[in-house]
């Protein structure tokens, strides 16, 4: 796979599992609550556990293409808001759409 498919695939995973905690009230997409309802809360967990997993594939994902390159606090700034921003439509979705 090129590495050009390779972002391409990323960024597209990544604004689906920004949006997943916001679409559906199972945890992590899988696991159904007793209540039926999500807080804000689980789906704010459930959002920062969906970025490490993004993370983690991407990093899988660079360690086929060659070596994996050391990062600073700036890159997980930058891609915590960059997922931050890719969630914001299930947010809209679920928190601000009249129904």
């Amino acid at each position: 796979m090129s590495q050009t498919a390779i972002i391409w695939t990323l960024i597209l995973l990544s604004a689906i599992a920004a949006n997943l905690p916001f679409v559906n009230q199972r945890l992590m997409t899988v696991l159904p609550l007793r209540g039926g309802q999500k807080s804000l809360a689980w789906r704010l967990l459930e959002l920062v556990l969906w970025y490490f997993i993004v993370g983690g594939i991407g990093m899988l994902l660079e360690k086929g293409v060659g070596q994996i390159h050391g990062q600073g606090w700036e890159f997980y700034a930058v891609t915590g808001a960059l997922f931050l921003t890719l969630a914001f439509p299930g947010f809209v979705f679920r928190y601000l759409a009249r129904r």
